[in-house]
């Protein structure tokens, strides 16, 4: 049983230092208590909010050792959900996309660990001011929300602030992470460890038709892109500065580029676009995976991922001083 050990790993206790993401819809009670029983932590997608749909992914966990992230601007909108949340105990709580002043003494008051993902230098300053254990530096490349920065230059240069600045808040890396060579880079970079979305997005566990799971195997990297179309056609009003990578399909083809026109249609083409989530028709909705789906030959088990990501980079990150002549 592969062991790698970070800072990460000793201030969560965990075995290797891969957090799943929250993803939205996907990321329910069995990815979580799957990837934390795997050694690392698993985090529940709260997204914008059900509280008896997290009520149900909790109960799902079965009392694994999980964390549970949230859409903070959603979040403000509806409070309880957080409070309900907190009744489970878990153990981490990430905040992204807004200001998550309002929610930090609720998620000490349960010994919680606070978690806030950041996608520029501006949110990482605020999430320190904050008082933020955990730093999520994410990455362009990451499949749903985000803004523009890339994964390779930004977690380093979060790395060195932290460093200068809040040595103890430690660093995880989003974006683009879908083997062992990206944990190694990552911690290579600066990074305690990463944040993982699509790779587990392509997993047994996670909540996904397997129309949507074919996409992503029929998909390289570049068969995504930036957009705010599947935003628009759910009426889902996010804040400007950020948007969401999905797949490239007859959806986005036919909408990206027309915003206006589809705000226009939204009473009509929402009810298509909801109907085809719900169908699993992966071309007439938003399928939501990164550019990692270039990287991914087979959707498996969690466990089966992590374990493989660890070893692989243990091996790597091993076999390093090569590189020293």
């Amino acid at each position: 049983m592969t062991t790698l050990s970070t800072r990460l790993t000793s201030a969560l206790h965990l075995r290797l230092p891969i957090i799943s993401a929250p993803m939205a819809f996907a990321g329910g009670g069995a990815l979580a208590a799957a990837v934390s029983n795997a050694g690392g932590l698993g985090l529940i997608g709260g997204g914008y909010g059900d509280p008896a749909w997290l009520n149900e992914q909790f109960e799902t966990a079965e009392g694994t050792r999980v964390g549970v992230g949230f859409i903070s601007w959603s979040l403000r909108k509806s409070p309880s959900v957080l409070t309900d949340a907190l009744k489970f105990r878990p153990a981490a709580v990430m905040l992204s996309f807004g200001d998550p002043r309002a929610f930090i003494d609720d998620v000490r008051s349960i010994g919680a660990t606070l978690i806030c993902q950041c996608q520029d230098m501006d949110h990482v300053m605020d999430a320190v001011d904050a008082g933020a254990d955990i730093i999520v530096a994410q990455g362009s490349e990451a499949g749903g929300h985000g803004a523009l920065r890339g994964t390779f230059s930004f977690v380093p240069e979060v790395a060195d602030f932290l460093l200068e600045n809040s040595p103890n808040t430690l660093l995880l890396a989003a974006g683009g992470i879908a083997d062992g060579r990206g944990l190694a880079a990552a911690l290579m970079l600066g990074a305690d460890g990463v944040l993982v979305g699509t790779r587990l997005w392509a997993s047994n566990e996670a909540l996904v038709h397997s129309n949507h799971h074919k996409l992503l195997l029929d998909t390289n990297g570049d068969g995504t892109l930036r957009t705010s179309v599947a935003d628009i056609a759910r009426q889902i009003p996010w804040p400007v500065g950020w948007s969401a990578r999905i797949a490239r399909n007859s959806f986005t083809n036919r909408w990206h580029g027309r915003e206006e026109a589809l705000e226009k249609s939204v009473a009509i083409e929402g009810l298509r676009y909801r109907q085809a989530f719900n169908e699993g028709d992966s071309e007439n909705t938003g399928v939501w995976f990164g550019e990692a789906a270039g990287l991914i030959r087979k959707i498996e088990s969690a466990a089966d991922i992590v374990e493989r990501m660890a070893i692989d980079a243990a091996l790597l990150l091993r076999n390093a001083t090569w590189l020293q002549g």
